[in-house]
């Protein structure tokens, strides 16, 4: 089981029991007993066995008490004491540990949908069909980022399947059905509706997930949600819950994502993504009124990867892409999935707000390479005394001391040889510019998307947007990392 901000992926690790709130009384339809006895068959659970060592449990269970703690004695005995269980020299002891989900057939020759945190450490996998048959499963294709995976059971039988819906269709208010094996009671049926659409809940890079007050809970993973037609249009994937429990906030990943995903997994054992080669960061209200977009919408483009396809469009760090493709981006988030699910190689108009103005752009989609991520690029500060460093400059309206970019600036503070502009020295903690997030060693390269060379072109830019009562937009590169911040002024009394 993962932990994500109170988010908490529905597989069930070690059987535990635990009691949910009941739901407030709605009126309802008549039954659901027609459909739920139609499509139970085809819902299967998913039991999986994986080792662990005794190092494994050590390792998962230390705490960092506060020093002078007087449980910390306690528990270093504690560890001394495991680890002499297991003599110097032994392999150690080793046990099966099990883990609980739920799945759905899509194919009656035994193809099986579920979640990849259900079986992204498995060692076994058996598939629990509804008649209690037991069928071992292997791993046909798993991706992480939509947290999907697809397996495959030899029968000499047909299996009963689902079909998918389409979930672009499912209003907020109309009625689902989840099925699914929460705390290993298998075949368990819940109702309820849709609550909202497109949630972010900072899982991945594509999340735009179905929302549902249905009762799911732990072991629920991987199992459908359906419509009222018992279409397939969501994957129950996870829940917000301060104790692990349903509290009526879950998420399924919606079948309009999913089945692209699954088809590529199922006929290829891997995916194939859409890339175009930029870093983006949303549009926050400072930053809009900066730019003068009015409300906030589409991806600002923070970097462009060298001799990508951004780049050979001509994309430029700055730009706002408020279109892909003929779909509009109105936040953020949909722009990845835009890409993603687009053809490679694919040639597509791209709409960016460049300095006020909207510009049309024609980029030709990459592939995203396989498991791609960003590495992080952070490092430790240096904090050994160097060479001499040159004077700061106050700028006054942010609270911070710049200086220009010299080599044993460069040297302590980690910037490249490419890295042009002027860096923060200090930063007053309680000041406006840290109430924002900039610290020593940030470069700032830009203000009001204009170049910054030196401390006075800064504290000019700085000034005339403090008496304007206009945001000013800094672009700030952090060790490699470029990020628009949008700084507002307090307006004068």
């Amino acid at each position: 089981m993962r932990f994500i901000n109170r988010l908490f992926v529905l597989s069930l690790f070690s059987l535990s029991v635990m009691i949910a709130a009941p739901s407030q009384a709605r009126s309802a339809p008549e039954s659901f007993a027609d459909l739920a006895e139609k499509l139970l068959p085809a819902v299967v659970n998913i039991s999986t066995t994986q080792t662990i060592t005794q190092e494994d449990e050590i390792q998962a269970f230390e705490f960092k008490f506060p020093e002078g703690s007087p449980f910390e004695d306690f528990f270093k005995e504690f560890q001394q004491r495991q680890q002499q269980l297991t003599p110097n020299g032994e392999e150690p002891r080793k046990r099966k540990a099990t883990s609980l989900g739920s799945g759905f057939v899509i194919d009656p020759t035994g193809y099986i949908v579920t979640n990849n945190h259900v079986v992204q450490d498995a060692d076994e996998i058996t598939v629990i069909l509804q008649d209690d048959t037991n069928l071992p499963a292997k791993v046909v294709g798993r991706d992480k980022k939509t947290d999907l995976a697809v397996l495959k059971v030899e029968t000499k039988k047909p299996l009963p399947a689902l079909t998918f819906g389409d979930s672009d269709k499912i209003r907020v208010g109309d009625w689902i059905l989840a099925i699914g094996n929460p705390y290993g009671l298998g075949g368990t049926v819940t109702a309820g509706i849709i609550s909202a659409r497109a949630r972010d809940i900072n899982s991945g890079p594509y999340d735009d997930y179905l929302q549902t007050d249905a009762p799911i809970n732990r072991g629920n993973s991987g199992g459908p949600m359906f419509n009222m037609a018992g279409e397939v249009i969501g994957v129950n994937t996870a829940i917000f819950s301060p104790s692990g429990g349903s509290i009526g906030i879950g998420f399924a990943i919606p079948a309009s994502m999913a089945k692209n995903v699954i088809e590529q997994l199922k006929t290829t054992g891997s995916t194939k993504r859409g890339w175009i080669g930029v870093r983006i960061q949303a549009v926050t209200p400072e930053i809009a009124e900066s730019l003068g977009l009015g409300t906030p919408r589409g991806a600002l483009v923070s970097g462009v990867t060298a001799d990508g396809p951004a780049s050979r469009a001509k994309v430029e760090v700055g730009d706002v892409i408020v279109s892909f493709d003929g779909k509009s981006v109105n936040e953020m988030h949909r722009l990845p999935r835009y890409v993603a699910d687009t053809e490679i190689e694919k040639a597509v108009p791209m709409t960016v707000v460049r300095k006020g103005k909207e510009i049309t752009l024609q980029i030709k989609v990459g592939k995203l390479a396989p498991d791609d991520e960003e590495e992080d690029k952070l490092g430790a500060l240096d904090d050994k005394k160097g060479p001499a460093l040159p004077a700061a400059d106050k700028i006054e309206a942010l609270d911070i001391s710049v200086a220009p970019l010299t080599e044993p600036l460069r040297k302590r503070d980690q910037i490249g040889k490419d890295v042009a502009g002027v860096v923060i020295v200090s930063a007053n903690p309680n000041g406006l510019a840290a109430e924002y997030g900039l610290q020593a060693g940030d470069v700032i390269t830009e203000a009001s998307q204009k170049e910054i060379k030196t401390s006075k072109e800064l504290a000019d830019i700085t000034n005339a947007a403090k008496d304007s009562g206009k945001p000013i937009l800094l672009l700030v590169d952090r060790k490699g990392e470029l990020r628009f911040i949008a700084i507002k002024f307090e307006k004068k009394k």
